[in-house]
Parts: structure tokens; C-alpha cells; sequence
């Protein structure tokens, strides 16, 4: 790995290759969410409506890499799958879910907010 795969805070004889590749992955979704940033504040100073339909255009091309390395994380390392599918997709206020998965109660944060256990009818 090269001098210039910044970021690595150990001695990379040290490292496992899964955390090696763990790295790439995380330093390419910083590098894409920084692309998004970048192109949200040139769409907001561009004056010309077809170069900000342009940027816009590639940011969102950005935003689906950064969904697909996300999925390679989350593929890769068990806790941040855990995490994700408590967060993700969730409608009710985020500590709550927190709150719910760190003492018991419904951890997947999904389900109905009518305070229903979210198993539906059962009558036939």
C-alpha cells in the first residue's frame, strides 16, 4: 500500500488485509460524501441553470457510489450491519430507536408508531 493511502494510523505490516480493505473503503465513501458537498455548493453558486442541472447530475452519480461502498461496509463488518438495519429505513425519532435497542424493546426501529406490536390482525 502506498505512502499516500493516508489515513492509516498503524504500521501496515501490522494490519490485516481486511482492515486494509476496510480503509480503502472508508477513505472512497469520506472521498465520495466530500464529492457531494463540493457539487451541493457549486449547484448553489452556479448561475447558469444547465451547468446546475449538470452538477446535480453528477452529484447524484456520486451518491449512488457512496450507497454501494456503504453496502460493501456493511457487508464486511457485522457490527455496522447491526447498526445499520437498527437506523436505516426508520421513521420514528432517532434516540428513541437508540433508547428501544439499548434496553429491550423493538431494536429495528421499524414497525407501526400506533403503539401496536407490529404483528398484525389475528383474526382470519
Amino acid at each position: 500500500m502506498g505512502a499516500n493511502s493516508a489515513g492509516l494510523h498503524e504500521d501496515v505490516e501490522k494490519l490485516h488485509p481486511q482492515t486494509i480493505d476496510r480503509h480503502r473503503a472508508v477513505a472512497s465513501l469520506m472521498e465520495e460524501l466530500e464529492a457531494i458537498d463540493w457539487y451541493d455548493q457549486r449547484i448553489d453558486a452556479a448561475d447558469d441553470l444547465e451547468l446546475k442541472g449538470l452538477l446535480a447530475h453528477n452529484r447524484d452519480e456520486e451518491k449512488e457510489h457512496a450507497a454501494m461502498v456503504l453496502e460493501w461496509l456493511r457487508r464486511h463488518d457485522g457490527k455496522l450491519d447491526q447498526h445499520l438495519r437498527t437506523y436505516l429505513f426508520t421513521n420514528k425519532p432517532l434516540l428513541q430507536i437508540e433508547h428501544a435497542a439499548e434496553h429491550g424493546g423493538a431494536a429495528d426501529g421499524g414497525g407501526a408508531d400506533d403503539g401496536s406490536l407490529g404483528i398484525g390482525s389475528l383474526r382470519r
